[in-house]
């Protein structure tokens, strides 16, 4: 097939990653890969077009010059325009959703009248127009202070504290942000451990992925600000039994059938996190894509091939669709930050011990924020790159993602040393076990 992503980050490297290692029985590659915009290391498997993704005309005219034969859309941003909307107007099979499905990301309010309508087990929401019904909000929940921008915030709009000023201030910022019209969504908290799990989905069937846990604060034990991920491992083997088949039931299948019944099909992957509360469990967040990083263990664990996975979602066809096959190993990802990040990043230094980390068994690297600077390649974003690793266990999958890291050479750069310990050690259980 030939086949087009969209996006630049480790999440696109990771989706490209699994489709260029699709091979025939002879070893041949059988895809022609295209990515817009891509990153140097996705360029090292496809084909790159310097174009905005954002704009459904221009995906549009990309997709027609290279007859496409599938269309990814990797980021949350390029779905809420509506570039799924144009390609599928304009005949090619895609996989994401509408910019109507895409609401569910787009909007926390909306995703949370969908969740209600669903029957959906969710934390209680107030949402807010201004800070007088956020400080309401505060005296009935009391802390910690559960505060979310209602639109997109690239995971970073979200901030849970017993601080009520900061909290406050929180709100503040996203209304400033947002302007006229701008809402936040106050939430009750939900204790327990946080799961995440991708759900494909063709309108109306859906088939899950494996469950997955990320790392969302910059430091060890979960210190520090929150950023847009910092690691990730696949299976959880702390999850109760069940899990899986417990959130098709109760979550994801009623989310699908109130988007058709309200007459805009959601197509694509719901990302359904989780919390497993001393009360059940609860959807903490809906998204409308593939979470990073979480996509890059998921995806390192899949043994189906994730192109035939994709256009059978894209054409309607997942009701006939065998279950997936895993591989058996535990997969671990490690991100590689840049100096200052999650604040203002330190860019523009090289990087190298890639191909060295590469040469490691059972590990690959995939890029997130890096770019060519004259013949070099070069720190461009707050991320830079997810060390992925495969092992028999825990313990063996972190030796070598580690081992991974420790070959990344990138001035200031700064990870987490503690990524899956506390599920090795078996220190996990959900808050109602």
């Amino acid at each position: 097939m030939k086949i087009l992503v969209l996006g630049s980050g480790a999440r696109e490297h990771a989706i490209v990653h699994s489709l260029s290692s699709e091979q025939t029985a002879q070893g041949t590659l059988v895809h022609e890969i295209h990515a817009a915009p891509g990153n140097p290391g996705i360029g090292e498997v496809a084909t790159l077009h310097a174009i905005d993704v954002n704009d459904p005309e221009t995906v549009v005219g990309l997709a027609q010059e290279l007859v496409a034969d599938l269309i990814m859309i990797g980021p949350e941003a390029p779905l809420v325009a509506g570039v799924a909307d144009a390609t599928r107007a304009a005949g090619f099979p895609t996989f994401g959703p509408s910019k109507e499905g895409a609401r569910l990301e787009g909007s926390k309010a909306f995703a949370k009248e969908v969740m209600e309508a669903a029957g959906v087990p969710t934390a209680k929401p107030y949402v807010c127009t201004n800070l007088d019904e956020v400080n309401v909000a505060f005296d009935d929940f009391g802390a910690p202070y559960v505060v979310k921008d209602d639109g997109l915030a690239a995971g970073k709009g979200v901030v849970v504290t017993s601080d009520r000023e900061a909290a406050l201030e929180h709100a503040r910022e996203c209304f400033d942000n947002r302007g006229e019209g701008g809402r936040v969504v106050i939430e009750e908290y939900l204790d327990g451990p946080e799961v995440s799990l991708f759900v494909v989905s063709d309108g109306e069937n859906v088939r899950p992925l494996a469950p997955a846990q990320d790392f969302k604060r910059a430091l060890n034990n979960d210190e520090g600000p929150n950023t847009g991920g910092m690691g990730a491992y696949s299976p959880l083997p702390w999850a109760p039994e069940g899990l899986t088949q417990e959130v098709i039931d109760t979550i994801a299948q009623p989310t699908i059938d109130e988007m058709r019944r309200r007459g805009t099909p959601f197509a694509g992957i719901l990302y359904v996190g989780l919390a497993l509360t001393s009360k059940g469990t609860r959807v903490v967040e809906f998204n409308a894509r593939f979470g990073d990083p979480e996509t890059q263990v998921v995806l390192a664990r899949l043994k189906t091939p994730l192109s035939a996975l994709l256009l059978a979602a894209a054409r309607g066809e997942l009701a006939d669709f065998p279950e997936l096959e895993w591989h058996p190993q535990t997969a671990i990802t490690v991100v590689v930050a840049s100096e200052n990040y999650p604040g203002t990043p330190v860019t523009g230094d090289p990087i190298t011990g890639i191909a060295e980390a590469n040469a490691l068994q059972d590990v690959h690297v995939l890029h997130a924020g890096t770019k060519i600077a004259d013949d070099t390649l070069v720190s461009s974003g707050g991320r830079v790159l997810s060390v992925v690793a495969l092992g028999d266990d825990l313990d063996a999958a972190r030796a070598s993602v580690y081992a991974g890291v420790e070959q990344i050479n990138l001035r200031g750069s700064h990870h987490r040393t503690d990524i899956a310990l506390k599920a090795a050690r078996g220190e996990i259980t959900p808050a109602n076990a």
